[in-house]
């Protein structure tokens, strides 16, 4: 799962690295799709019940499962980035979300607590500590800044699947919940949006929009849970996680 974590971490790197006004969201899905390939790999979300692309991209009121299209990113926007690989037999699954431009305060400051709260919850991934102490951990941050979290969509296991379980609300109570051990891996996601925690799913059955239409982010990594704590998979190279 390194392996398949590890790839996630370079495309998506690479693929972010692409971000600019006038790009469209179309080419960030192609570019993942060819550097899947060339590496021997399946990108995991084409045809994964449906879902008809390789990236979603999901552009500032856009909370997750954006289809690409021929639509230009803008100055100002911000970009969600999910992606997942199948390498040699298992999964890997990461997220971020990219200011394209010159981005208001408000959007800076969303997509930096987001991250943060990704990284409070990580903190509390050790053998011993219940999946609660994840859930309450990044809610308490993102809540604590005034953003609310999105209850409508999870983090989740993984491995032989894309998805399994046990599913990982980004809100809960602490001390509750199953026991984390070692040889969990875990994808854990923080959906942030900068008004309300309701969102809508939009005609074509997967992007799922704030209803209030303000902004959203999500960051998310692929975890192991080890005999000393919490390792980062989905890292592009040993020691540098993604973000």
């Amino acid at each position: 799962m390194s392996a398949s974590g590890r790839l996630v971490a370079e495309i998506l790197s690479e693929v972010r690295d692409r971000i600019k006004p006038g790009v469209t969201t179309q080419e960030l899905d192609l570019l993942a799709s060819r550097l899947s390939l060339k590496k021997k790999a399946r990108p995991a979300f084409k045809g994964y019940k449906g879902y008809p692309f390789s990236l979603c991209v999901s552009v500032n009121e856009e909370v997750v499962h954006g289809f690409p299209s021929k639509r230009r990113l803008m100055d100002g926007d911000i970009v969600s980035l999910d992606f997942g690989v199948y390498l040699d037999g298992y999964y890997g699954d990461a997220a971020l979300t990219q200011a394209v431009g010159r981005v208001t305060s408000q959007a800076e400051r969303l997509i930096q607590v987001t991250k943060e709260a990704l990284l409070k919850g990580l903190e509390q991934i050790r053998a011993g500590r219940r999946l609660g102490d994840i859930s309450c951990a990044v809610q308490q941050h993102v809540e604590g800044n005034r953003f609310s979290v999105v209850r409508q969509f999870v983090g989740h296991g993984i491995g032989k699947a894309l998805h399994e379980d046990p599913q990982i609300p980004n809100f809960g109570e602490a001390g509750r919940g199953i026991l984390l051990k070692p040889g969990m891996v875990l994808a854990i996601e923080p959906m942030v949006n900068a008004g309300g925690s309701e969102v809508e799913i939009k005609a074509d059955g997967w992007t799922a929009v704030t209803k209030d239409r303000s902004l959203s982010a999500h960051f998310e990594h692929t975890i192991a849970i080890t005999e000393n704590g919490c390792r980062i998979l989905t890292q592009v190279c040993h020691g540098m996680p993604l973000f």
